[in-house]
């Protein structure tokens, strides 16, 4: 602050002489210079009409574990039939359980690539495959939020934490981002065992005892649960309490394949920084901690489409998910891309089902003699005698 000079005049009057004048000079502070006008605050535009996303989301994520439930009884019922020896009324082995053999469905689905051909070894694991790749490429990661029952279980999980503990904790940025390329690490692991296998090596893993009772062992993983597995298990599940969908940040291979999908995808989660009032809720409310209030398009592969963002966006066409390059604003309903999701589900399974290739060519008599003896099936190794076809 500048100071202003400021001269004063003394005229002092003496008795019978002459006056006398006293020039004084002092310092006084100066006014303030006025301050300039910080950016006036956007005017919030409200939303109107009601979000359903969330509802729409978690109908889709309940209906889609209700049937996963339903599979996996079925499939318990069958298989306990062929242990027991004892028909059970209903007992059917479920092609659908093959959808968790996502590595399964990785291998024939290079089988196909390779030799053009339908495997007759867990092809239904392969069509669903196809299925989540293609909802990711359209969708964005969706399936990761709207279907896949761990992730599902994984959000409701770190949800009762948030209650008990009133938050979740996030990990230092330093060793987040390190630990999300866990799941990478672990997919590149998998892409390269795959791809280093032939056609003829695919389908004789697949025909061995091994790969004809892929499912049967994953079964048994959970119904004979060792003291070590339990031991991670439990770790695994007071990590997602505490941070959030822990299992689907750091360390699932089948994620990071959808995610790496979904980078190509023409939809996206954008914003338009004229209409948005910064208040950052859009951010706080991302499960993945995508900076969303200053990305004006989301472009990572950490983004699952669960649209949590939109759903806490108070203002006006500052937030939609659409597709990318063009001028205006194309909005993707909620509705939309879960009707888009379903027609794509039942078209994949619908064609597989309709040309006959949804479940396998194994006998029944194969899987009287194998089932019983699943845990002493083990892992083919190289060099090992190719199984007849």
């Amino acid at each position: 602050m500048r100071a202003m000079p400021l001269t004063l005049v003394l005229v002092r009057d003496g008795m019978g002489t002459q006056g006398s004048t006293e020039l004084f000079q002092i310092q006084l502070p100066a006014a303030p210079a006025e301050r300039p006008r910080s950016r006036p605050g956007k005017k919030l535009v409200r939303r109107t009409g009601r979000d359903y996303s969330q509802a729409l989301r978690h109908t889709f994520q309940f209906m889609f574990l209700a049937l996963n439930a339903y599979i996996g009884a079925s499939f318990y019922h069958w298989v306990r039939s062929i242990e027991t020896g004892r028909r059970i009324a209903g007992a059917a082995r479920p092609a659908g359980v093959e959808g968790w053999l996502p590595i399964a469905g990785l291998m024939n689905l290079r089988y196909l690539l390779v030799t053009g051909h339908v495997p007759g070894i867990h092809p239904a694991a392969m069509f669903l495959i196809l299925v989540f790749l293609g909802i990711s490429f359209l969708f964005r990661k969706a399936f990761c939020s709207w279907l896949c029952p761990v992730g599902t279980v994984s959000e409701y999980l770190w949800r009762t934490g948030r209650k008990l503990f009133g938050r979740n904790f996030a990990l230092p940025r330093w060793l987040d981002i390190p630990l999300r390329g866990l799941k990478y690490l672990l997919l590149g692991f998998f892409i390269w065992a795959i791809t280093s296998m032939s056609a003829d090596a695919i389908a004789g893993f697949m025909r061995s005892p091994y790969g004809l009772v892929a499912d049967v062992k994953m079964l048994n993983f959970f119904r004979h649960l060792g003291e070590t597995a339990a031991i991670v298990l439990t770790i695994l599940g007071i990590a997602s309490v505490l941070v959030q969908n822990f299992w689907c940040r750091y360390l699932c291979p089948y994620g990071a394949l959808l995610g790496l999908a979904s980078v190509f995808s023409p939809t996206r989660v954008q914003r338009d920084s004229s209409a948005c009032i910064d208040c950052g809720k859009c951010a706080a409310a991302c499960p993945a901690s995508l900076p969303v209030d200053k990305l004006l398009s989301i472009k990572s592969a950490e983004c699952t489409a669960c649209l949590e963002c939109l759903a806490a966006c108070p203002a006006r066409d500052a937030l939609w998910a659409g597709p990318v390059g063009l001028r205006s604003k194309p909005r993707l309903p909620e509705w939309a891309l879960a009707a888009g999701m379903a027609l794509l589900f039942l078209g994949i399974i619908g064609y597989a089902k309709v040309t006959g290739h949804w479940n396998g060519d194994i006998p029944a008599q194969v899987y009287a003699d194998i089932v019983p003896h699943a845990d002493q099936a083990s892992h083919p190794m190289p060099g090992d005698a190719a199984p007849e076809r």
